[in-house]
């Protein structure tokens, strides 16, 4: 009896201990693409959930936005005339390059592609950055599609001057559909995600620069005004900062370890006023 007791404590220790024991999940590439669009329809509703998280510095965010964008409004007639005097200057390639890489049918080729070789090489960091890309985009762009239908602003090509709007349309208008640009959003969403990657401001500006081409394209081929632009890249690093803090929780990989904070001051000066963007 003496002997039989330890052993069958050992086996209960033994048997509780295999109870507690993880069982490993086998990793497959199927486990890893279900769990990344789930993180992505995730980004997706925490990006626009987060107005009803906001508190004294978001809205003073959004206030900046809001009073940019109305004061472009007042001058965009003046910044399209102004755009007249260019627009037989701008290479036709780079008119080619604008109006394209903004399209969303090559927006999606090239961030599903970037999933895909991530996926594909089980490297999770690029997975990340494909699932940050696809999710920005399509948050941005499910915005921009029902805001432009509501707004109905008339586009610099209508004819009409930017104050023109033609209100509430469940189909799409053309030449009444300005505000806000999808483009500029697709383009500068890509740009601003891939940046991540970088630390070196000089790669991150160069990106930028790329990534801000379709807006400058988009206003002088007269598809937008120039507020329909700002507004649309000031939004989509809004975006992408709300889906990649999202993210941070979701996946151990890090690009790097910059601070996600946006700050925003008005900046005065002899005859200029305007809003400085600090990412």
């Amino acid at each position: 009896m003496k002997t039989a007791m330890p052993l069958l404590l050992a086996l209960f220790i033994f048997q509780v201990s295999a109870q507690k024991a993880p069982v490993q999940k086998q990793r497959t590439l199927w486990n890893d693409f279900t769990y990344d669009m789930g993180s992505m329809f995730g980004g997706i509703g925490h990006a626009y959930s987060r107005p009803f998280h906001w508190k004294g510095d978001d809205w003073a965010r959004f206030g900046y936005t809001a009073a940019g964008t109305a004061l472009l409004f007042t001058i965009d007639d003046e910044l399209d005339d102004w755009a007249n005097g260019i627009r037989g200057d701008v290479p036709q390639f780079v008119k080619d390059y604008g109006n394209r890489f903004g399209n969303p049918d090559n927006n999606y080729m090239l961030t599903g592609g970037i999933y895909a070789v991530g996926l594909f090489t089980k490297n999770e960091k690029l997975r990340r950055t494909g699932v940050l890309l696809m999710a920005s985009a399509t948050a941005g762009g499910f915005l921009q599609q029902v805001t432009k239908r509501i707004i109905g602003r008339a586009r610099p090509r209508s004819g009409d001057p930017s104050s023109t709007y033609d209100l509430f349309h469940l189909d799409r208008v053309f030449n009444y559909d300005s505000f806000f640009s999808g483009h500029t959003m697709l383009a500068f969403t890509n740009a601003y995600a891939i940046a991540k990657q970088f630390k070196n401001p000089w790669v991150k500006a160069g990106i930028y620069t790329v990534g801000m081409v379709p807006g400058f394209v988009r206003v002088v081929d007269r598809f937008h005004w120039v507020s329909d632009v700002a507004f649309s890249a000031v939004l989509s690093i809004f975006i992408v900062e709300s889906i990649d803090k999202y993210l941070d929780k979701k996946y151990s990989e890090k690009y790097n370890d910059q601070s996600k904070d946006v700050s925003w001051h008005l900046s005065f000066g002899p005859r200029k006023m305007g809003v400085v963007i600090s990412f």
